[in-house]
């Protein structure tokens, strides 16, 4: 797929992943909607770009609120009148045992990662299916395919994304339209560092995973990569990925030394 001049959507741009996407499509000389919460730090990185108003739109949204999503989409064609591309990318993530976290707080990951993520693809689909063309890029995590303790909502939710996604992809077929399923291993962002515990409060802490991991900019070119190629799936990452085919293949040792490592932490 071409992405050159095309007009393309990226959730959480603000920072991380997001952040390093718009600035590689930027080079591409696509159309960028961007959206995250922080209206100032999607300013800072349309700077960053140096394209111009009429190449960017900035766009704040709250995923939590994500029955706002039709009235996000109707803004969104304002600008552009099209949408070719959306990478439903915003999200957070967690650092709390499962008995230790609120109902409340298992909510706001549901209402975010997944209602929020669903609820905008939804509403920018009928777009495409009307044009017969387009691609949703879901952002969804090597964690989407097994568990890890402290991090049992955020799987949940990235499960769920991969259940939800591989059946839309089939049904969006006669109207040529495509889905694309990326996880991320362990990325070198502040996802970590903005965790919420069990009691909805921001953790302020890093793991050595995270700060050792596949940096962004490179995250980003293999991402755009997977959407040039029309890719239907795609992992990246580093060595962490190997826990996908050690789980299948052995899931009793798998489990154990997943056990050990997170006693450590």
């Amino acid at each position: 797929m071409d992405i050159t001049n095309k007009v393309i959507w990226v959730t959480g741009a603000s920072s991380g992943i997001g952040e390093a996407l718009v600035y590689e499509l930027a080079k591409r000389n696509c159309k960028l909607i961007l959206s995250a919460r922080r209206e100032e730090e999607l300013q800072r990185v349309k700077k960053n770009t140096n394209l111009s108003d009429e190449q960017v739109l900035i766009l704040p949204i709250d995923l939590e609120q994500f029955k706002d999503a039709p009235t996000w989409v109707n803004k969104a064609i304002e600008k552009f009148t099209t949408i070719d591309i959306l990478i439903n990318n915003g999200g957070i993530s967690q650092k709390s045992l499962a008995m230790e976290t609120t109902e409340a707080v298992e909510q706001k990951f549901w209402n975010i990662n997944y209602f929020g993520n669903v609820s905008l693809a939804k509403a920018v689909l009928p777009i495409m299916q009307q044009k017969q063309h387009g691609k949703v890029v879901v952002i969804t995590s090597i964690l989407g395919k097994f568990g890890l303790p402290q991090l049992s909502t955020y799987a949940a939710t990235k499960h769920a994304l991969y259940g939800y996604y591989e059946s839309l992809r089939l049904e969006l077929i006669p109207n040529n339209v495509s889905i694309l399923l990326a996880a991320p291993g362990f990325i070198n962002t502040n996802v970590s560092i903005n965790a919420i515990d069990g009691d909805g409060n921001i953790t302020n802490e890093n793991s050595d995973a995270q700060k050792n991991g596949m940096l962004p900019t490179v995250f980003a070119k293999k991402l755009i990569n997977a959407i040039k190629k029309d890719k239907k799936h795609v992992y990246i990452g580093k060595k962490e990925l190997l826990a996908i085919p050690f789980k299948t293949f052995f899931p009793n040792l798998f489990y154990k030394i997943m056990y050990k490592l997170s006693q450590k932490n």
